[in-house]
């Protein structure tokens, strides 16, 4: 039987230390039960697409996930053979590096998929049909968790998307690493970064964001995370701010986070 030939194109496989910590503590958080309900006798499987030229952030997913579920195993896909060679060394009892592409070359469909820093370099096009095509390969139950970040991880914002498609939009950033919220554009995935033009849902929900910042500036005496609360708290009374846990409440937004329901913010037409 021929190898399947993987599909996609190669990053600049950027990464360091730390750089996806913002969204592997809110997979933790959030999905954490959805990896402890799988069925005894089945290790929920987790994918990390494209990690580029070090091991290092799916070593880290791989550790923080534990922690969670102890039966998690994580596989690091890559579809540049000198980088799944370099990986090899780093394996371990429940993390393997193999070759590939979107297809997801694993034994089982996942129950998640983490894809960062992926889509960028494809059309708004393109990124919607990888979307299809992951989620087609997904567990019934299964997310996918798209996202970009930047270099350092400072701001980072992702979608989850599940059978049904997308679910959530989350942004999030660290307190010192940004002037206002509207900052975080640069950051929107694919499907959204060339949305943000008057007439546009994102554009709007930023340029609220950011009046309710301004609002709220008398509470940075109190250090930017309680003008961060406050301002979700104010945004929330316009927007469906996810507001409960495990997505929302003054518990996510002290970590520098924001969700809301995609369909608040998706592209119109």
């Amino acid at each position: 039987m021929r190898p399947v030939r993987p599909v996609g194109t190669v990053t600049r496989g950027t990464t360091g230390h730390n750089r996806l910590r913002r969204c592997d503590r809110w997979i933790a958080a959030v999905y954490g039960p959805l990896l402890r309900s799988a069925r005894a006798g089945a290790a929920p499987l987790v994918v990390d697409l494209g990690y580029g030229a070090s091991h290092t952030t799916t070593t880290e997913l791989f550790t923080r996930l534990r922690r969670v579920c102890p039966t998690v195993e994580v596989v690091g896909v890559e579809i540049s053979p000198e980088r799944v060679a370099a990986a090899k060394p780093y394996e371990r009892e429940g993390l393997t590096f193999v070759r590939g592409g979107f297809e997801l070359p694993v034994p089982r469909p996942p129950m998640i998929v983490r894809a960062f820093n992926v889509l960028r370099q494809y059309g708004e096009a393109e990124a919607w049909e990888h979307w299809h095509r992951l989620r087609a390969g997904l567990h019934p139950s299964g997310v996918l968790v798209e996202g970009t970040c930047s270099e350092i991880g400072h701001r980072a914002t992702w979608v989850a998307l599940g059978a049904d498609g997308p679910r959530t939009l989350t942004l999030a950033a660290r307190f010192t690493g940004f002037e206002r919220p509207s900052d975080l554009a640069e950051r929107l995935p694919k499907t959204l970064i060339h949305r943000n033009v008057p007439g546009e849902r994102i554009h709007a929900f930023l340029a609220d964001w950011d009046r309710a910042w301004a609002a709220c500036a008398s509470f940075g005496a109190y250090g930017t995370r309680q003008r961060w609360i406050k301002a979700a708290e104010l945004l929330s009374r316009d927007w469906p701010v996810e507001a409960t846990p495990p997505t929302g409440g003054p518990g996510r937004w002290r970590l520098g986070e924001l969700t809301l329901p995609w369909s608040s913010v998706s592209p119109r037409g």
